[in-house]
């Protein structure tokens, strides 16, 4: 479906670091135009991503298994079933917010441990943590801002 809906699902997002604006504003223009699922191909094929997010893909979903695509999950109603939304640079999964505490820190702790980039979608101004930020911030500046 890869729509996303902050109201009917916890969101989270995993990207590809190195294609992605470092600045929050640009960053969330650049989320705007991921998540417009414009790109010609099937959004359940983990082939279409790069490698760093296809590992990550592979190891959430021994936790989270997918909703769709040819490794969904036959128990439809397990809360931990996810509709895994798989373009060329993200991976947008939208969770059940029951499972919203357990989804967190095993997809952020994904994302360090794989070097891509993470994106809580769901919270008011989420946190966007690239690999070399693995500490994560909200509004990271450069090293030579220091007010």
């Amino acid at each position: 479906m890869c729509s996303g809906s902050e109201i009917m699902s916890y969101d989270l997002m995993v990207f590809e670091p190195t294609v992605a604006p470092q600045e929050r504003k640009k960053f969330m223009e650049w989320y705007a135009q991921q998540t417009k699922w414009a790109e010609d191909h099937s959004y359940q094929d983990q082939a279409v991503t790069t490698e760093r997010l296809q590992a990550w893909f592979r190891e959430m979903i021994e936790h989270f298994p997918p909703m769709n695509g040819p490794l969904a999950s036959d128990n439809v109603d397990d809360p931990r079933v996810t509709d895994h939304c798989i373009g060329h640079h993200v991976i947008y999964s939208a969770y059940s917010w029951s499972v919203a505490e357990e989804a967190y820190p095993k997809a952020r702790e994904l994302a360090v441990k794989h070097s891509v980039g993470f994106f809580d979608v769901s919270a008011t101004n989420g946190e966007i943590l690239f690999p070399s930020n693995s500490s994560g911030t909200k509004n990271k500046k450069p090293w030579w801002q220091f007010w």
